[in-house]
Order: structure tokens, then sequence, then C-alpha cells
């Protein structure tokens, strides 16, 4: 349960931070530019939901969102052996499936590409783009922290498959892909 009655404690004005088990380490560190990012993703998610998307969409991003928490809590306690008396939230892969099942039935409508598609289309689209982009330098900056500090790489693989989804749904809110703007390959030499 998270109880806050203060927001700011003063103790980060050295320029470090306290992790979930109570280390504290710099605010530069890689793990806080991980978890960071996914903080970032889930706001610009959030900003995505306030585009007309459709009652299915919105619950999935609604609940990714709260995933993502779960992704934050996750790259917000170190892995530790012996292992904390109270177990550490970490991301499952329950949570991974449940999202490829939503870009199995998501994908149903669309047609393949053929070309690559530049982020555009409708407003609910392009925020949906934007959101995928930002997912896939999240995934590379947890894919960073992962190079040198053991993580769940359940967090990873779950931001992978979040920027497939949020790719197909960006072209399901182009109109099931019919409206998707196409890449045309050196068309303005």
């Amino acid at each position: 349960m998270v109880y806050l009655n203060r927001i700011y404690t003063k103790t980060g004005d050295d320029g470090t931070t306290g992790l979930g088990d109570g280390s504290r380490v710099a605010k530069t560190h890689a793990r806080i530019m991980a978890y960071g990012g996914v903080d970032e993703l889930n706001s610009v998610i959030g900003l995505a939901r306030l585009q007309p998307l459709g009652d299915t969409i919105d619950d999935w991003l609604r609940r990714i969102q709260n995933d993502l928490f779960d992704v934050g809590a996750d790259l917000c306690v170190p892995e530790s052996d012996p292992p904390p008396d109270q177990p550490p939230l970490r991301v499952t892969e329950s949570q991974v499936e449940q999202l490829e099942r939503w870009i199995d039935s998501a994908n149903e409508a669309l047609q393949p590409l053929k070309s690559f598609i530049l982020p555009g289309g409708s407003p609910a689209a392009t925020h949906l783009h934007h959101a995928r982009t930002v997912c896939r330098r999240v995934e590379i900056a947890v894919l960073h922290l992962a190079e040198f500090e053991i993580i769940n790489a359940q967090t990873y693989i779950y931001l992978n498959r979040l920027s497939d989804l949020l790719f197909v749904l960006a072209r399901v809110c182009n109109s099931n892909g019919q409206t998707d703007v196409l890449w045309v390959p050196g068309q303005n030499r």
C-alpha cells in the first residue's frame, strides 16, 4: 500500500534517490533512467487516451497504464540473493501473453503491410505512434540496465510486445489501416 502525506522530502537534494529496497543511487543511474522512462511512457499513453479510441482500445490502454506501474515497481526493486522476506512485485509472463492476445485480436481486421508507414493519419493514431516510439526508447533503456544488472526479463519482453500493440492500434485508429500514411522511398529526391 502506498501512503504519501508529503510530496517533497528533500532527501533527493543531493542528486540521489531511493530504490524500493531502501538503497540509494544517483538519479542518473541506469535503473532510474529505465523506470523514469516507463513513467514517461505511461503519461504519453494517458495523452493518447484523450482521443476517441473506442471503448475496447481505451480499456486496453487503461489496463496497460496499470501494468506499466507494475513494470516500474519491478524495476525499482533490484533482484537480490537471498530474496527479501516480502517478495517484490514482478511482471509476469501472463501480462505479456495478454498483450499478445490483444495484438492478434486487433490485427485480424488489418491488411498486411506492403510499405512502411509514417507516424500520422488520425490524431489518435499519431498519439499511439508517439507512445510506440517512447516505448521503444524505454525498452532500450531497460535492456541497457540488463547489460550490467540482473533484472526480470519479463519487463523488457512486456515493453517489446507493448510497442507492437501500439503500432497495431495506431493502424486500427487509421480506419483499420485504410488511412495509414505510407512511406514512399526517395519520393522527394
